[in-house]
């Protein structure tokens, strides 16, 4: 049986770095099971607001057994801005429609400043604790993608990608992002936490 695994996110899910696919889904390939069907569901620039907006449609029409939910860097964005109680009602509202038990909630990635002009990595750090937050709240499966990329002594050197803006990473980024994916799924399959659908 399948396991469905979607991708729901802005650039940083939808991004494919010079590949014919988004990268993540790429490298998700190369470390999940053959069994996991992966579906992006990434649309660049979006923040939480357009994510509710085509949740249904994207995500849960899709009827999948895990959603990584992974958006921030818009919606801290200072041209985007979603205010942060917003965005914290919004996180929580799209755990609360996929279901927390299906749902891993990921931190935004830091920025690069010298490079990143609109958006901080003390806004970044705020809007992952948000996150953090109602992950404990709702019992959802939780990864903190940004301590883990911001401790790393190199960070910024693992965010250059195609684009070296200080906010679309490359390689570097997306093997650090699909490791952390893969253990969490890997774990979750093996307390049985992962339900597989048949027939879907």
């Amino acid at each position: 049986m399948l396991m469905k695994l979607v991708c729901f996110g802005d650039s940083i899910t939808a991004g494919h770095e010079g590949l014919n696919e988004p990268m993540l889904t790429a490298f998700l390939k190369k470390k999940l099971p053959p069994t996991v069907e992966i579906i992006n569901a990434g649309v660049s620039g979006d923040t939480t607001v357009q994510a509710l907006a085509r949740i249904v449609t994207d995500v849960i029409s899709h009827q999948p057994d895990l959603v990584t939910v992974l958006f921030g860097a818009n919606d801290v964005a200072t041209h985007k801005r979603v205010e942060q109680d917003d965005f914290a009602h919004n996180i929580d509202k799209i755990a609360s429609l996929i279901s927390p038990k299906k749902t891993i909630l990921i931190t935004p990635a830091p920025v690069d400043e010298s490079l990143e002009q609109n958006r901080t990595n003390e806004d970044l750090k705020a809007y992952s604790d948000c996150i953090k937050e109602i992950a404990q709240r709702r019992d959802c499966h939780f990864i903190d993608f940004f301590t883990t990329f911001f401790s790393k002594p190199d960070y910024q050197w693992r965010l250059k990608g195609t684009m070296d803006d200080g906010l679309h990473f490359g390689e570097k980024g997306y093997d650090l992002l699909s490791d952390l994916i893969a253990e969490k799924i890997a774990a979750l399959t093996k307390a049985g936490s992962v339900f597989k659908q048949s027939g879907n």
